[in-house]
């Protein structure tokens, strides 16, 4: 049956625009109710239970059914997933209408009350139906709302209905499910007689009102790690070098969460602040001691000069709230048999979360998940409850599982669906397959990779042609020949963006069938590849460039030190060896050619972790060794790529996907040119190749760490480099290689943007057929966000996978002493940079419950004075290094100062906290 509605709308032009709403009402839906004579109907979909478990609910003792309306359903639901799932959701909660119960908006009445109405309406023909279908089993439908009103009709109409705190608190056999009710609203549960602490957040309307008279931003709030009273908020749409406002101190911060959308007021001139140079982390267990948090924000102020202020201001409004459920561990109430409790995120950036629970004891020292329901204006901290039980704190398993739930990296097994575009196997190369493909199974092509590398992405080759002229390949892994646009494995690899490279595990953006496998370039078997082929005189300068889809059998798969062993042996003159000492010869032309146009050689230390073969606990760290053979195939990966990256923009102007690296403003070189100057040396910022000139020319013959020291704080300073649709943006530039256009094409299995780069291009040389959403650039932009979100949250995955291996390393390791260099000056501490290890920490030199060291911070130099001992950027000390685990949420590698010897401040026990950094996994170069 049809029902229609129609209704005109003025529209913006001032025309009238007939609107006509259609409503197709079944009369074939069954009840569900298995064995149901009285529908006369067959079932669609799965059945209601034959027989309703007993719940025990001493509410309805009765068998019965639970139906609950819409916002009990969503609000649970959206209260423990990540932001935007809820649309999905809501998208399923939309079923057809039934001629029984469907109903009319009724004058005057809105549309949460007609659908108040509707499922009271539902509710009620379901137990009159139901008694037709088992008189005997007495069956009852219980509606379930929070709702006071929907409430009070429903049992006015003699509808059994109650809350969902009600019937989950009547279910005497799992008394635990109560724990996971989420709150009703943001600010429900307030703390008894607490005091007002926040500022009344401002209504929706009137912040959008604020945002378009310029009298509020609107911005991203991003927490900061290392100072719990400070933020910042990155304003959207704004010039890049005014997009940054300062927040400090609680009633400033006013109950924004990492990441939500915020609305702030730019605060007068006069109350403008600088960034601090205090180091805070919230270890208070008093959740309510506002009188502390003030003396603490009090630390914060700093007589700094004009030109440090930056633009302040406040929150006044939460325009979209980003939480997300969140892992970490139970702060036990000192208060016995309490249920009220503080749990403590694994996540600095994250406030401490109030929960109610009757599983403390069982919770005590183990990873759980808590969600955030709302942050009422009289608590210190927001509201939560407790979602799932991850396992034991310090177990392998249980932290690569926050890790990568911390960091948001799809990491549950490939679906079946997905799995089943994979190749049938055995899998062999067919005619179809050699149709625009060139075969090139007669070069002496190989490749050359870290140890135990599986998913091989790329080789090369390099012979001499007839004419005496050098033909150089890369040859790349045709994985966009096995992912067709569109299916669910291209959708899943999409979703995606990037296999993660964690200490001991890998999780992959594809199927191991192709990561591994049909796709990895391994040697002596035939594999499908795309290839770039240059000519090149002697001098690396290119001649031809071409490009094709190929077929290739790799004579040899080698180590970076296999490869190396080859090219400085002065017996081994094979055709491979020979191809390899080509290659060599050509990159360090090449090198010298990018670092004269400017290109950055910076450094950042990367660590290795050899490993018990029994335990797989780590044995060993030690900083990767780089040869010559690394950044021989860095050089042709960034050839390739600046090749292609032309190619595709030549042929779609407005849909290339390519990369570019923003040049930094000015002030975030500050820290580089003041470390510096304190060390007698220049640095000059105005062009990335004055900057590269002035690096190479910071020697310090008595100080030969001192260059790496630089080129470590340089390489701190840089923009993230991000992927974009060329006909989105205009600035294509990329500072770091100083190259005027680039992509990434040459890692299809471990990098989603390679595979739609490998489309573009196989349509550009006619290999291919093009797709509706490669020509689509708000699509492809849509594609570039994603992507650039992944890629981030991997490098952060992988610093925390080296940060708990680091962590287990020092634990058998006992008290260990090392030199150290610092790396920044902190109003209360220093950040030290321990080469042999490429760890970095934080030394304090304040104790809590300790008489505090006179200190005295010059920003300007920078410079820390205690008790009459000065220290600068990249002073050495000498530091112990220890595993402290007497706070099991956040274990941390202590390191107190050794030398030099300052009175009162060399031994005490609790001085430091690690920011451990450092990629993991088979990353050669991020560029790469």
């Amino acid at each position: 049956m049809l029902k229609s509605k129609t209704f005109l709308k003025k529209t913006r032009a001032g025309g009238v625009m007939k609107i006509v709403r259609e409503h197709y009402l079944r009369d074939d839906i069954g009840c569900g109710a298995p064995g149901c004579g009285a529908c006369g109907r067959a079932h669609e979909g799965p059945a209601l239970e034959p027989e309703p478990r007993d719940q025990a609910s001493s509410l309805c003792p009765l068998p019965h059914y639970l139906l609950p309306d819409t916002n009990v359903l969503l609000h649970q639901i959206i209260s423990a997933w990540k932001p935007g799932t809820w649309a999905s959701v809501a998208s399923r909660l939309r079923p057809p209408g039934s001629l029984e119960t469907y109903i009319e908006q009724e004058q005057g009445e809105n549309a949460n009350d007609r659908n108040d109405r509707a499922i009271r309406v539902a509710a009620k023909w379901y137990n009159e139906h139901l008694k037709k279908v088992s008189s005997e089993n007495q069956l009852q439908v219980i509606l379930i709302t929070n709702d006071k009103k929907n409430k009070e009709k429903a049992v006015g109409e003699g509808i059994p209905a109650f809350t969902c705190e009600e019937y989950v608190k009547s279910l005497t056999a799992n008394p635990e499910l109560i724990d996971r009710l989420a709150c009703l609203s943001e600010e429900g549960s307030e703390i008894e007689s607490g005091k007002i602490i926040f500022s009344e957040h401002l209504p929706l309307s009137k912040l959008q009102q604020g945002i378009k008279s310029g009298s509020y931003l609107q911005g991203t709030f991003r927490a900061s790690r290392e100072n719990y009273l400070e933020a910042t908020v990155w304003i959207h749409g704004d010039t890049e070098e005014d997009k940054e406002i300062i927040l400090q101190g609680l009633k400033h911060l006013n109950r924004a969460i990492h990441e939500d959308i915020v609305a702030v007021e730019l605060l007068p001139k006069s109350q403008w602040v600088a960034p601090s140079s205090v180091v805070l982390h919230d270890e208070g267990q008093n959740e309510d001691d506002v009188e502390k948090e003030e003396e603490r924000e009090r630390l914060l102020k700093t007589s700094v000069s004009e030109k440090m202020l930056k633009p302040t201001g406040r929150v006044v409004g939460i325009i979209k709230r980003n939480w997300r459920p969140y892992c970490g561990m139970l702060s036990k109430s000192d208060i016995k048999e309490s249920r009220r409790h503080l749990f403590t995120p694994a996540d600095k950036r994250i406030p401490r979360i109030r929960i109610e629970t009757r599983q403390a004891s069982a919770l005590d020292g183990r990873r759980i998940i808590v969600a955030i329901d709302g942050w009422p204006r009289n608590s210190r901290y927001p509201n939560g409850h407790f979602v799932k039980n991850l396992g034991d704190v310090g177990e392998k398993e249980t932290e690569t599982e926050v890790l990568l739930l911390e960091h948001d990296v799809p990491h549950q097994p490939f679906s079946q669906a997905v799995l089943s575009f994979l190749p049938k196997m055995p899998w062999s190369i067919t005619e179809k397959d050699m149709k625009n493909r060139e075969d090139l199974r007669h070069l002496c092509v190989c490749s050359v990779d870290p140890p135990g590398c599986t998913d091989i992405d790329d080789a090369l080759h390099c012979r001499e042609l007839n004419n005496g002229n050098l033909e150089v390949g890369v040859h790349i892994a045709d994985v966009s020949h096995f992912i067709r646009p569109g299916n669910a494995l291209d959708q899943e690899s999409a979703r995606r963006g990037t296999t993660v490279y964690l200490c001991e595990k890998r999780i992959d953006m594809v199927p191991e069938l192709l990561s591994s496998n049909l796709c990895s370039l391994r040697s002596n078997v035939d594999r499908l590849a795309f290839s770039c082929i240059w000519e090149m005189n002697h001098n690396a300068e290119i001649l031809k460039t071409r490009f094709t889809k190929s077929v290739i059998n790799s004579k040899a798969s080698l180590t970076y030190a296999e490869a190396q062993m080859r090219i400085d042996s002065a017996t081994m003159n094979d055709d491979i060896t020979t191809s390899l000492r080509g290659l060599n010869k050509l990159a360090k032309i090449l090198k010298k050619g990018r670092i004269e146009k400017g290109a950055l050689t910076l450094s950042s230390p990367e660590v290795r972790f050899h490993m018990d073969s029994e335990t797989h606990d780590p044995i060993d760290l030690q900083t990767k060794e780089l040869r010559e053979t690394n950044s021989m195939v860095e050089e042709f990966m960034l050839l390739a790529n600046i090749s292609v990256a032309k190619k595709i923009h030549e042929e779609f102007s407005e849909h290339a996907l390519l990369r570019k690296h923003p040049a930094p403003p000015p002030s975030n070189y500050e820290i580089l040119v003041k470390a510096a100057k304190s060390k007698n040396l220049e640095i000059k910022t105005d062009t990335a190749k004055s900057l590269a000139d002035s690096l190479d020319r910071a020697e310090s013959p008595a100080f030969p760490y001192l260059n790496t020291l630089l080129r470590i704080l340089a390489t701190r300073c840089m923009m993230q480099a991000v992927y974009f649709c060329s006909g989105m943006d205009n600035d294509f530039h990329h500072y770091g290689l100083a190259s005027p256009i680039y992509t990434h094409f040459t890692s299809p299995i471990r990098r989603y943007a390679d595979i739609i780069v490998h489309r573009l291009l196989a349509v550009a040389i006619g290999a291919d057929c093009t797709y509706p959403d490669l020509t689509d650039k708000h699509k492809l932009a849509d594609i570039c966000k994603n992507l650039n979100f992944r890629h981030k949250m991997a490098q952060y995955a992988q610093r925390a996978s080296v940060a708990f291996h680091t962590q287990l390393f020092f634990k058998s390791k006992g008290i260990v002493s090392e030199e150290a260099y610092i790396l920044f000056v902190k109003k209360n501490a220093v950040v030290v940079l321990i080469p042999k290890y490429g760890l970095e920490g934080t030394v304090f030199f304040e104790e809590k419950d300790k008489p505090k060291p006179q200190l005295i911070y010059d920003d300007e130099t920078p410079s820390l004075r205690i008790e009459g001992t000065v220290f600068h950027v990249f002073d050495k000390v000498k530091v112990k290094i220890t595993l402290d685990s007497s706070n099991l949420q956040h274990q941390k590698i202590r390191m107190a100062l050794i030398e030099p010897q300052i009175p009162g401040i060399n031994m005490p026990t609790d001085t430091s906290n690690v920011d451990l950094n450092g990629p993991g996994g088979k990353k050669r170069k991020l560029e790469k």
